[in-house]
């Protein structure tokens, strides 16, 4: 996996500077051209090669690395490009501390959710009967992951899209991509949380055939479908507080959405009412709840036009003298 760790970080460099230059269609591209390559190098070295589980971790390094490739070609050769890439170059360095600033609370604003939810999977190794309940909860935060790339997307729209309006002096538009977005992922999370509800009975077969494990992953799914539409709207919340610049704020709701509020609720629910491991998801659902009224509040509070300025002043101070003349 340490190969497809670094290839990831090299991906989301190239994803986020052509997102910021409104570039997507050449991402979706690559993405959609490394996924059907996935689909083949999965096969040949999980069943082609016998290596099995290792096949599966190496094959993604492989997809990672061969979207790097697409995307660094592109950059590249690209027309649109190339006045935004002129070549590496010392200036990458300048305001190196300013950068961190940023960098540092955005990564655990990510971090400090996604956390908590291997948290309540290893939580769950301690719950009567391990191995179900593992397992259960194995699968449940794998459904999760899948359908929270939807909102996941929305959420790095409407970051790069509220940045670029604020630093163009638009608060109003800003402000009307927030409303966009809000309904989006409310209209999304109820539309997959009624597929959620509808497989339930079938989509545990598509992991085991022991019918204890499909039975509690069809009660699992009606969880996941409350969960999955709250967690649409702090995806995309997430998204509005990365946009304006708010990481810090966004960094510490999260820890106290999370670690104050929801793994303590978990092990209440789960361990002393004794509801198992749904009661450990039922624990991140408060955490989401906690998460989405901070974040609403916020950013209902927010005043677009001086984050406009704000944004104007930041992009100002950080660029190098000859940009500014």
């Amino acid at each position: 996996m340490i190969p497809a760790l670094f290839a990831y970080g090299l991906l989301q460099c190239h994803v986020r500077f052509l997102q910021t230059q409104n570039i997507v269609v050449p991402v979706m591209a690559a993405a959609g051209a490394a996924a059907a390559c996935h689909l083949v190098v999965c096969w040949v070295l999980v069943f082609g090669l016998g290596m099995g589980s290792k096949g599966a971790a190496l094959s993604n390094a492989v997809s990672y690395w061969i979207n790097v490739a697409v995307l660094a070609v592109y950059v590249r050769v690209s027309s649109a490009c190339r006045e935004t890439w002129t070549g590496f170059s010392t200036e990458a360095f300048h305001d190196a501390l300013g950068f961190f600033r940023l960098a540092i609370p955005s990564a655990l604003m990510v971090c400090l959710e996604m956390w908590s939810f291997e948290l309540i999977v290893l939580l769950s190794g301690l719950l009567p009967n391990p191995k179900l309940e593992t397992s259960v909860l194995s699968i449940s935060l794998n459904t999760a992951a899948f359908v929270w790339m939807i909102p996941f997307g929305l959420g790095s729209a409407i970051s790069t899209r509220v940045s670029n309006e604020l630093g163009a002096g638009r608060p109003q538009a800003a402000r009307l991509a927030v409303r966009v977005v809000v309904f989006l992922a409310v209209s999304e999370g109820l539309a997959v949380g009624l597929i959620l509800v509808c497989v339930r009975y079938v989509w545990g077969h598509a992991y085991s055939d022991v019918e204890e494990v499909v039975a509690y992953v069809a009660k699992m799914m009606l969880v996941i479908a409350v969960s999955n539409f709250f967690d649409g709207i702090q995806c995309v919340l997430s998204g509005v507080a990365r946009g304006c610049g708010w990481q810090k704020i966004g960094a510490c709701i999260n820890l106290g959405a999370y670690y104050i509020a929801g793994i303590p609720c978990a092990y209440l629910i789960a361990f002393v009412l004794r509801v198992g491991g749904m009661g450990l998801w039922l624990g991140i659902i408060c955490g989401l709840l906690v998460q989405v009224l901070l974040l609403m509040v916020v950013t209902l509070c927010t005043n677009w036009d001086n984050e406009a300025t704000k944004a104007k002043d930041r992009v100002y101070s950080s660029s190098p003298a000859e940009f500014e003349t």
